[in-house]
């Protein structure tokens, strides 16, 4: 018999090229769509759809920086190894490392968070205490399932990836449908929308697609990985560029831009009601619940993934604090503490920020490291990485700005965020070295 355990809980070729996308999509659709129209919507005005267009752009670009590194080293380690390869097992690797495990846990909470929004609705519930009591529910809920092992979350996520695609494409489909493919929102002047809110809003759109990564860091276990990790992920990119754009039309037809902003924690929910009627809203609502939910559990397996291999590489120091069990285990227990911890403290609109500033940060390492040490031997084009980093300043520097107008507080809490996950690798990093010298003498 053969168990799930070989080296470390991962398999060679246990992850087809279908699972593989319905992992991405899982994780993309699940935060992307229900957590952010509304979001976006609020930054870009009557242009949010094409926010969507020029995320999947940048995003695109992005890509090419993890698809040619994962190409030439397909590994479990993901962006973990992508990093070291270029920056060696250092403070900045462990960093932007680390960096990409946090915006993984941020957006669990983001997305659990979202879940509680959709399923009080119906009891035309806003906020309150429960919103919080359903996240952290959920995210254990996630735990959970996770707990009870690899083969239980492969085959869940399929099911949850068709299901939603279809669902979630069916309801952009049906609300352009009975508008008469009118644009409600996009008849609306807009005058205090600006340009630099547009670009800014792509940090949200940007954020909706960065589950490819999640395929990334499953390298090793995708069959044929050498060819497959990069179709993975330019199919995942490309099928939720057509279901975000049905949504996004979707509810622009049947909600005008300040309809969007005031329902904008559930859009979605709002939109349907006009559309299909009082049925439509609940299936709309079961349909986030299911989205939502899936997407919580797919991104708690890669984030404790994730810091599993960052504790196996020795880039992030681990305590048991008394807890037996494999170290997997011991990360899906700090991820669901960090994710229910941000679910209670924050809403929804700073999540979705404090996650953007430290995807980009995470970003934009990768790309110039790729760009500074590895792009001659991966046969990377030089002027691709580079605009793939251009790209992603411009919005970090549009999204900074429009967050210090309306709410500069995420803006120092990101800012102070990312500067102690540096500092802290620093010290930890250079005391590791330390003792490792020190015992070979």
């Amino acid at each position: 018999m053969k168990h799930d355990h070989e080296e470390g809980g991962y398999k060679k070729g246990s992850i087809t090229l279908g699972g593989a996308v319905a992992m991405g999509t899982g994780v993309m659709i699940g935060a992307g769509i229900f957590a952010l129209t509304g979001q976006t919507a609020e930054l870009a005005g009557p242009l949010f759809p094409f926010a969507f267009i020029v995320g999947a752009a940048i995003t695109g670009f992005s890509a090419y920086s993890y698809v040619k590194m994962s190409n030439a080293w397909p590994s479990s380690g993901g962006i973990a190894m992508i990093l070291q390869k270029c920056y060696g097992p250092g403070a900045i690797a462990a960093g932007a490392a680390l960096l990409m495990a946090l915006s993984m846990v941020i957006a669990e909470s983001l997305v659990a968070r979202t879940f509680a929004t959709y399923v009080l609705r119906p009891f035309d519930i806003e906020g309150g205490p429960l919103v919080p009591i359903l996240s952290v529910a959920l995210i254990l809920f996630a735990f959970l399932v996770n707990i009870a092992g690899n083969r239980s979350v492969g085959l869940f996520s399929l099911v949850m990836a068709a299901i939603k695609i279809g669902g979630i494409a069916l309801f952009g489909i049906a609300a352009l449908w009975s508008s008469g493919f009118q644009f409600a929102s996009g008849a609306e002047a807009g005058s205090d929308f600006s340009a630099t809110g547009f670009v800014a809003s792509v940090a949200f759109a940007i954020l909706a697609f960065k589950g490819f990564t999640t395929i990334t860091n499953s390298g090793a276990e995708i069959t044929s990985p050498h060819r497959n990790v990069g179709r993975a992920i330019s199919i995942s990119i490309a099928l939720c560029v057509v279901v975000y754009l049905l949504v996004a039309f979707g509810v622009g037809s049947s909600l005008t831009i300040d309809q969007i902003i005031a329902a904008r924690d559930y859009s979605l929910a709002e939109a349907a009601e006009p559309a299909l009627g009082q049925t439509g809203f609940l299936l709309t609502v079961l349909l986030a619940a299911v989205a939502t939910a899936s997407g919580v559990l797919a991104s708690v397996f890669a984030v404790s993934r994730m810091l599993a291999m960052l504790t196996d590489m020795k880039m992030i120091p681990h305590s048991h604090f008394g807890m037996s069990g494999t170290i997997q285990r011991h990360t899906l227990v700090y991820t669901v503490v960090i994710a229910s911890t941000l679910a209670v403290f924050f809403d929804l609109g700073r999540i979705a920020s404090l996650g953007a500033f430290f995807y980009l940060v995470m970003d934009m390492v990768i790309h110039w490291g790729v760009y500074r040490a590895r792009r001659q031997e991966i046969g990377a084009s030089g002027s691709v990485l580079l605009a793939a980093l251009a790209f992603d300043a411009v919005v970090l520097a549009a999204f900074t700005s429009m967050k210090l107008q309306s709410d500069p507080a995420i803006v120092a809490y990101a800012a102070i965020a990312i500067g102690a996950v540096f500092a802290f690798e620093r010290y930890y990093l250079s005391r590791w070295t330390a003792q490792q010298i020190e015992h070979q003498h």
